[in-house]
């Protein structure tokens, strides 16, 4: 089987169970993907999205039924668990629309939420909106830096130059994490 066989076939589900997992270089390879024509890129925003929704909601009614199990709390130890809590409880709509988006609590923020008051009814329909907003944005994302990455390389269409593209757009996002992090370490605490 070609890897255009490969990718038609099995393409979609590993995008819709990457995005649960690993998150934004999944949708970002799932965009790069799309623009090498190998998915089509609304049926990989869809499937990014769905994944990153299933995967919260998952992780939202564990915090919500075991918030007592020993495997929760490993979690709700942890100072990104209390941040997250904290930011929660001060804005719970903005907060459950932008935790994606927030660097560092993409994994405990579900949990968080699962452990707090907010009621399901009232979780998923917010989680749906911003997983559909992230998994379009990050995939799109991919989708252009397809185009920037094709247009130094070439038409690729062999695996190792579909690794080495996907290699570049996840140390782009590195870089751009890591340098957006070095900038926040830098600003002086705000005076209280």
């Amino acid at each position: 089987m070609t890897l255009e066989g490969i990718v038609t076939h099995y393409g979609l589900l590993a995008l819709f169970l990457g995005a649960g997992i690993e998150g934004e270089t999944v949708a970002l390879t799932g965009g790069f993907l799309a623009h090498q024509r190998l998915v089509p890129l609304g049926w990989a925003m869809v499937a990014v999205s769905a994944g990153s929704f299933v995967a919260d909601q998952i992780f939202f009614m564990i915090g919500r039924r075991y918030r007592d199990h020993r495997w929760v709390r490993r979690f709700t130890d942890k100072p990104a668990f209390a941040k997250a809590y904290e930011m929660l409880e001060k804005r719970p709509v903005s907060f459950v629309l932008a935790f994606r988006f927030l660097y560092g609590l993409r994994v405990v923020s579900p949990l968080a939420i699962g452990t707090s008051a907010l009621p399901m009814r009232r979780f998923t329909p917010l989680n749906a909106i911003a997983a559909t907003v992230w998994g379009v944005s990050f995939t799109a994302l991919g989708y252009i830096f397809g185009s920037a990455i094709e247009r130094l390389t070439g038409d690729i269409r062999s695996i190792g130059m579909v690794l080495i593209g996907a290699a570049i757009v996840g140390a782009c996002l590195f870089a751009l994490t890591y340098a957006l992090r070095s900038r926040n370490r830098a600003r002086p605490p705000a005076s209280q």
